[in-house]
C-alpha cells in the first residue's frame, strides 16, 4: 500500500514538473514574441519620425529660402511645432530601442520626460493651439478685414506664436510628473492618478479641449470665410455688366473652390486621424485606477 502511494505521488510529481515546464516554455515563447513585436513596432515608429522631420525641415528651409517665413508666420510655427514633435518621436522611441534600466533618479526623469512621450506631445498640444489660432486669423483677416488691417499688429501673431509653445509644455509637463510612475522597472504613463476622479476630469478636458473645442473653431471659422466670400462675390456681380464679369466670376468660384476644400480637409482630416486616439484615452480616464489602490 505505501508502496502504491509513493509511486502515485512520485507520479505526480513528474506530471506537475513537466506541466510547470511547459508552462515556463508557452510564457517565454509568448513574452520573446511580444517583445519581438513591440521591437519592430518601435522601430517603425522611428522611421515615421525620420520622414517627418525630414519633411518639416525641407518644409521650413523651403519657406525662409523664398523669404515666405515673414509672411506667413503662423505656418512657419506650425512647421515649427511638428518638427519638434517629429524629432522628440524619434528621440522617444530610440531610447525605448536602447531599453536602459529605469533606476535612480534617471530613470524617474527619463519616465516622466521621454519614454512616457510628454516632450512629444507638448508639441502636438502646441500644434493644437496654432491650428486654431491659423483659424482665427484667416477668419479676422477675411471676415473682418477692416479691423484686421488697423488693430491686428505683428506683435498679436508673435504672442500667439509664443503661446501655442508655452501652452503645450504648461499642459503636459505638470500632468506627466502626476500621472506616471517608474513600478518594477516600467515606465506607466498617464494612468497612475493619485485621485481616480482627477484622472477622469483630466479626460474630459482634454477630449474637450484637444479635440472638441479645436474642430468647432475651424467649422466656425472657415464656415463664415466661406459666406463671407461668397457675399463678395454676388456684390461684385450685382455692380458689373452681365457681360463683363465673367472673368471675376471665374476667379470668385476659384476662390470658393480653395477655401472649401481647405476647410473640409483641414476638418476631415484632423477629425479622423485624432478621433481614434481621443476616444481611446477618453475610455482609459473613465476606467483609471489609482496608484494607492493597486
Amino acid at each position: 500500500m505505501s508502496e502504491e502511494t509513493s509511486t502515485t505521488e512520485s507520479h505526480l510529481s513528474v506530471v506537475m514538473t513537466t506541466d510547470q515546464h511547459e508552462m515556463t516554455q508557452t510564457t517565454g515563447v509568448t513574452s520573446s514574441s511580444s517583445r519581438g513585436a513591440a521591437f519592430y513596432f518601435d522601430c517603425f515608429v522611428v522611421v515615421i519620425g525620420i520622414i517627418g522631420t525630414a519633411a518639416n525641415g525641407l518644409v521650413l528651409y523651403a519657406l525662409i529660402a523664398s523669404r515666405q517665413h515673414r509672411k506667413h508666420a503662423l505656418i512657419v510655427n506650425q512647421n515649427a511645432l511638428d518638427l519638434y514633435s517629429c524629432l522628440f518621436l524619434v528621440i522617444t522611441y530610440g531610447v525605448k530601442l536602447a531599453d536602459i534600466p529605469l533606476n535612480g533618479s534617471l530613470g524617474y526623469y527619463l519616465c516622466n520626460l521621454i519614454i512616457n512621450q510628454s516632450l512629444v506631445w507638448c508639441g502636438v498640444c502646441g500644434a493644437f493651439v496654432n491650428l486654431s489660432v491659423i483659424s482665427i486669423e484667416r477668419y479676422l483677416k477675411v471676415v473682418h478685414a477692416v479691423w484686421s488691417k488697423t488693430k491686428l499688429r505683428k506683435w498679436m501673431i508673435y504672442s500667439a506664436m509664443a503661446f501655442a509653445w508655452i501652452s503645450g509644455f504648461v499642459h503636459q509637463i505638470p500632468v506627466a510628473f502626476e500621472s506616471s510612475a517608474v513600478i518594477n522597472g516600467a515606465c506607466l504613463g498617464y494612468v497612475m492618478w493619485k485621485s481616480p476622479s482627477t484622472g477622469m476630469a483630466y479626460g474630459i478636458f482634454y477630449f474637450l479641449s484637444g479635440y472638441v473645442s479645436v474642430l468647432t473653431i475651424s467649422i466656425f471659422c472657415y464656415g463664415n470665410v466661406l459666406l463671407a466670400i461668397r457675399r463678395q462675390a454676388r456684390v461684385m456681380a450685382s455692380h458689373n455688366p452681365a457681360g463683363s464679369s465673367t472673368a471675376q466670376t471665374h476667379q470668385s468660384n476659384r476662390i470658393q473652390t480653395n477655401v472649401i476644400k481647405t476647410m473640409l480637409l483641414v476638418c476631415a482630416f484632423y477629425a479622423i486621424a485624432w478621433l481614434p486616439e481621443n476616444i481611446y484615452f477618453f475610455l482609459i480616464s473613465l476606467n483609471i485606477k489609482s496608484d494607492s489602490s493597486g
